[in-house]
């Protein structure tokens, strides 16, 4: 008897083992269904992150609508290269690569090409500044200037303003102050020494004016409370942490695999040469990554990486710190979707259509891109591109629209006919969310 009962349950593990093999093999094939013939698979952390939390659930996106919309949207000469990723209830259920890396060029863009990141940068910073607060190496309430000497404010106001004001744009600057200088090539230190002859247009914290030069005192925020450089205390505290390839600096873009030419057109148009003005400001602007990296990010944005960004962290850069009118008129084409806008630390948030979520555009001459989710049902979207186009603005309103269950709106414009018209708005480097 004793054998007998042995030989049973050591049958009734192996077909427990077997049955559990196959939950997972399925599991990990359904998603890989989602994910688009192009899509190179994740590393072992994020897919960890995006598949085991929180469990699957069923789809309100659909994906080959989606699919199909943004193969129309590619036939635009306004589009040369375009990378899109979805996030649902916290896992990547579609990542896929349209057109190419240049328009000179067959190389097609994958989920591994590298774009830049443009303004989607700052909410980098503000959470690594944010972090070094959790860890208690800062306050966002101390005075700006006790942690970034090189800032200097109107009437001495870097004594005033906090962390805060800075990642909030609440400096009582005008906006994009010497962006100008800055992509002529002068020091962003020594420039944000000179915004202390500049006229105030309010006190620090009344009024919300977009920033490049300034922001960037983040990255010597950080330099100063960890003594190493900014690019390294990011890798090693958020991008290495999370399993993501991205980067700083034109050398890293340039030396990637697989890479995105800017375009300061679309595909009739040549790549340009990449300007380093924004690399040198990269709390503000130098994050370079590709689609994967981005999705990656946004799931450790929605609270999913808790041991890389704890709740707090998230909660002192989410909340919001600042209306922001200025936003507002930028979006009036999506006004029914997204009528009020707010700051946080380094993101924006948003009422969509009565659902709170968090996001943020970037923009540098030759590339575009885009973020945006619901951090309570763990649904997003994510998109970079590398041309000057304006019509990609519509995917992230498609998509949340489809998470939402709203009516279909043509929000990418793909049923107007001839060139993105308001493509060349996006070729100056400082201009809107940059």
């Amino acid at each position: 008897m004793t054998g007998y009962r042995l030989l049973k349950r050591l049958s009734v593990l192996l077909i427990a083992f077997v049955a559990l093999f196959l939950i997972a093999w399925t599991g990990t094939s359904r998603w890989r269904e989602h994910r688009g013939a192009d899509a190179a698979p994740l590393r072992d952390e994020p897919v960890r992150v995006a598949l085991i939390t929180p469990p699957e659930t069923p789809s309100r996106i659909d994906y080959r609508r989606l699919d199909e919309r943004l193969r129309r949207l590619m036939e635009d000469p306004s589009m040369v290269g375009l990378a899109v990723a979805v996030v649902e209830n916290g896992r990547i259920r579609f990542i896929k690569g349209y057109g190419t890396t240049a328009s000179d060029s067959d190389e097609p863009v994958t989920s591994r090409t590298i774009f830049r990141w443009a303004s989607l940068s700052k909410g980098v910073g503000a959470d690594m500044v944010a972090l070094l607060a959790h860890d208690g190496r800062l306050s966002l309430a101390d005075p700006v200037g006790r942690h970034a000497p090189s800032l200097k404010l109107p009437g001495g106001n870097e004594r005033v303003a906090t962390v805060a004001n800075l990642l909030s744009h609440t400096l009582g600057l005008f906006g994009h102050a010497y962006d100008g200088k800055l992509e002529d090539g002068e020091d962003p230190y020594a420039l944000r020494a000179q915004l202390a002859t500049l006229n105030g247009i309010c006190a620090p914290g009344e009024c919300h004016a977009y920033q490049n030069v300034a922001y960037d005192a983040a990255s010597e925020i950080v330099e100063r409370a960890t003594g190493k450089p900014f690019a390294e205390v990011v890798a090693e505290r958020l991008f290495r942490p999370l399993n993501m390839r991205a980067s700083y600096g034109r050398e890293a873009l340039i030396a990637a695999p697989s890479w995105a030419r800017g375009h300061a057109g679309g595909r009739n148009s040549r790549p340009i040469e990449i300007s380093d003005a924004y690399y040198r400001v990269p709390a503000a602007g130098g994050v370079n990554g590709s689609i994967e990296d981005l999705a990656i990010w946004m799931i450790a944005q929605m609270g999913l990486a808790p041991s890389v960004l704890p709740p707090d962290v998230l909660a002192a850069v989410q909340t919001p710190r600042v209306r922001t009118p200025g936003e507002n008129r930028r979006r009036r084409r999506f006004a029914e979707r997204t009528h009020d806008t707010s700051y946080g630390l380094g993101w924006r948030v948003m009422d969509y259509a009565g659902h709170r979520v968090i996001g943020h555009h970037g923009g540098v001459r030759g590339y575009r891109s885009m973020l945006l989710f619901d951090p309570v049902t763990k649904t997003g979207v994510v998109a970079l591109w590398n041309s000057a186009a304006n019509k990609p603005e519509g995917i992230e309103y498609e998509v949340m629209d489809m998470a939402y269950g709203l009516p279909f709106r043509d929000w990418m414009r793909l049923d107007e006919n001839g060139r993105d018209s308001r493509a060349a708005e996006a070729e100056n480097e400082g201009g809107g969310d940059r």
